[in-house]
């Protein structure tokens, strides 16, 4: 019995120092630890804002005496609230969210010119055009890169919901014609976005985005896109303030009978709080 006993206590022993072999070589670990991430690089970040603009819009009505077009018209600042997100899966791959809203109208005379045979006739009226824009993107990016500098390549789905309002009267050797419609649709549309993270340090970091949708059929065509170029510093750990300058550029038509063309370029800067964890 006590052979026995001597070679079970054996057994014990032999697996004992085997586990303790395993562990002390990381063989027994139950999960891989993660890596730390690029210090341009958040695990979850999430920041709320609002986004300055400077619209210039332009509007081409179809009526039954011709195309009205406002050419360029420059609008006030109109500020749009805009949130963002993003979440990082692993080391080098996450999720980017962004989502701001615009709404603006424009009223005044529009003309066009147009020639038949030898001479020039010339349409006028006035129009009253109304616009609303929800957009959001959602994207998967790839992170190329584990220094301070990183590179972002992403490609998601944008949803957008624009409504479209006219308006017009327009005349023509005293004959005059009005013009309403309003037409509203959403849809999801591919996107395209890449992104540029460095740190100074890890509380001061430079980053700049591109991305852009181009969307066909539907009530609505056309494309959107979206740069953005800025500063994130964080006085405390895990809370910072976001200062960027974008761009906007929205070109959409209407399509069917009559269709029209609003054309809106926003510029200007942005201000965010930024949670990050």
């Amino acid at each position: 019995m006590s052979s026995i006993r001597s070679a079970r206590r054996a057994r014990r022993a032999t697996c004992l120092c085997t586990l303790a072999a395993l562990a002390g070589s990381g063989l027994l670990a139950s999960t891989p630890a993660l890596a730390d991430p690029s210090p341009a690089l958040d695990r979850f970040s999430f920041s709320v804002g609002a986004y300055g603009a400077d619209p210039t819009i332009n509007a081409t009505v179809l009526t039954p005496y011709g195309a009205l077009n406002s050419g360029d018209i420059q609008r006030g600042r109109v500020t749009m609230p805009r949130i963002s997100a993003d979440l990082l899966i692993g080391d080098s791959q996450g999720l980017s969210l962004d989502y701001f809203q615009y709404s603006r109208g424009y009223t005044g005379a529009l003309a066009s010119n147009f020639a038949i045979g030898p001479g020039t006739v010339t349409t006028i009226g006035n129009a009253n055009v109304d616009f609303k824009l929800d957009f959001g993107q959602l994207a998967y990016r790839w992170w190329i890169g584990s220094g301070n500098t990183v590179l972002g390549l992403g490609a998601g789905a944008a949803y957008y919901k624009a409504t479209l309002r006219t308006n017009a009267v327009a005349g023509l050797n005293g004959l005059t014609a009005a013009f309403s419609q309003q037409d509203s649709d959403d849809a999801i549309a591919p996107l395209l976005e890449a992104g540029v993270r460095h740190a100074i340090t890890p509380d001061l970091r430079l980053f700049a985005d591109a991305s852009g949708i181009r969307k066909f059929g539907g009530k609505f065509s056309g494309n959107i896109y979206n740069a953005a170029l800025g500063v994130e510093w964080f006085p405390l750990k895990n809370v910072g303030v976001v200062a960027s300058y974008n761009l906007t550029n929205i070109d959409l038509q209407r399509n069917g009978y009559l269709a029209e063309r609003l054309r809106v370029r926003l510029h200007g800067p942005t201000v965010a709080l930024k949670a990050r964890f």
